[in-house]
């Protein structure tokens, strides 16, 4: 893929992402799966670490390296006319200009970014570490000068047994994404709060994703509740796994 044509795809990410409130990025992992999602109407795409993992045999959690994903990711990306964003996890370890470099190599224009460190026992970032690595993303990005779209996610709401007493810290730290460069900002595992939900998205300037389960969810309460982005995460390969098991049962008798 030539360099125009990432600036082009990055450029009409970011146009999406201020025309559709929210933007669906259905969450792909296999040309098969991107190809369906852009026949369905999609403008837009993401690959999830997690489904990419289990179509390829390999542990979520960066149970694969960088190279190995890029390697996945090329054929999807490459099958589609739309643009695609890629869940990077936290970084495989990479320095944040390496992996804009991979991103960008393979026709990717957007990413996520996450705080829990799996190649370090699964830490989680403080916020400024978090923050100075969104800011190096977004350097890189600028230098390379394709305007890749950063989605910062934390998962402080994931880890916290009560997620409704880190509020106030997520927000400072989904805050400090925001001043750092992010372009929409990711908590993870508050998809079903309408109170965390609100409090969020009211807190920040830029879209907030949030999670979605495409059959048990609905789009119209994450629009009332101000979301900007949705992306299914693993739960689109799962409902289709509930689905192909009830098709083949029949069958296997």
């Amino acid at each position: 893929m030539t360099h125009d044509i990432t600036v082009e795809r990055a450029r009409r990410l970011k146009q999406l992402h201020a025309q559709h409130k929210p933007l669906v990025l259905p969450t792909v992992w296999d040309v098969w799966s991107a190809r369906t999602a852009v026949a369905a109407g999609f403008p837009a795409l993401t690959i999830g670490s997690h489904p990419l993992a289990d179509s390829r045999g390999a542990g979520d959690n960066e149970g694969q390296t960088f190279e190995e994903v890029m390697a996945a990711v090329r054929p999807i990306v490459a099958a589609v006319e739309v643009p695609v964003s890629v869940d990077l996890e936290a970084g495989y370890g990479q320095k944040p200009s390496d992996l804009i470099a991979g991103l960008i190599e393979v026709g990717g224009v957007g990413l996520n970014i996450e705080d829990t460190v799996h190649s370090e026992g699964g830490r989680l970032r403080d916020t400024q570490e978090h923050a100075d690595y969104v800011a190096g993303l977004r350097a890189a990005a600028d230098d390379a000068g394709v305007p890749v779209w950063v989605n910062g996610r934390t998962d402080l709401f994931a880890h916290a047994e009560d997620a409704s007493a880190v509020r106030d810290e997520a927000i400072e730290r989904l805050r400090a994404l925001v001043e750092a460069g992010a372009d929409s900002v990711y908590p993870v595992g508050i998809q079903d709060d309408d109170d965390l939900l609100t409090a969020v998205t009211g807190a920040v300037t830029v879209p907030v994703n949030s999670t979605a389960h495409p059959v048990t969810h609905d789009l119209d309460r994450f629009r009332r509740l101000g979301v900007g982005r949705i992306t299914y995460g693993p739960l689109l390969q799962f409902a289709l796994t509930d689905t192909m098991k009830d098709m083949l049962k029949p069958w296997s008798s």
